[in-house]
């Protein structure tokens, strides 16, 4: 039997020889601007997976809100909040060393995605910041995202999965929680059946 390592791709045109040329739609979908189409995608999505790099590597973060939250300041701007976290701030570290992000937009129903690539900073503008008030309390920053390219991926991976299919949904209780991750990575000091019942309290009192 061969080595994986008998059949590793390393250079452009070997990719290329295997997969052959782009579709043309492929490349026509891909813009520099947000089109007045995939403004109407960007605000029906109520979630989106952001992609950074710094000096600790790659880091990809969930972010979610109610369908809108990503705002289209201009073809050019997006503005997001950045909602309470765990303070771990690894994307926001990540942007102030490397500016570059990719953004993945899901829409629930909706068997495409959109992609969006471009660079972020970081704003502590309190008016700014004022905008986007959700239960009363404001986020510490704003994300600016200044748009490079916007494409959307067409419907395969989310048919291929049946991600927006009922039936496919997977019983929560059937998987690890929370809890039971964090007492097996702690020997038991933090997490287990504690941590799991005072959970949806703590995720109300500390959502927004």
């Amino acid at each position: 039997m061969a080595a994986i390592s008998d059949h590793l791709v390393t250079s452009i045109a070997g990719l290329e020889k295997i997969y052959g040329e782009v579709f043309p739609p492929a490349k026509a979908k891909e813009a520099d601007r947000i089109t007045p189409a995939y403004r109407k995608l960007i605000e029906a999505a109520p979630f989106f997976a952001l992609a950074s790099h710094g000096p600790g590597g790659l880091d990809c973060s969930p972010r979610g809100d109610p369908a809108g939250f990503v705002r289209v300041a201009n073809e050019k701007t997006l503005l997001i909040p950045d909602r309470r976290g765990n303070n771990r701030i690894d994307t926001l570290r990540n942007i102030v060393h490397d500016p570059r992000v990719a953004l993945l937009f899901l829409i629930p129903g909706c068997s495409e995605t959109i992609r969006v690539m471009g660079r972020a900073t970081i704003s502590a503008d309190p008016t700014l910041a004022q905008q986007f008030i959700m239960e009363g309390k404001a986020p510490r920053t704003v994300l600016v995202i200044a748009v490079d390219s916007v494409f959307y991926q067409c419907a395969k991976a989310i048919v291929r999965s049946k991600l927006w299919d009922a039936s496919y949904q997977v019983d929560r209780k059937t998987l690890p929680s929370p809890g039971v991750i964090l007492a097996e990575l702690t020997d038991g000091k933090l997490g287990g059946p504690e941590h799991d019942r005072t959970a949806p309290e703590r995720l109300k009192a500390t959502i927004y």
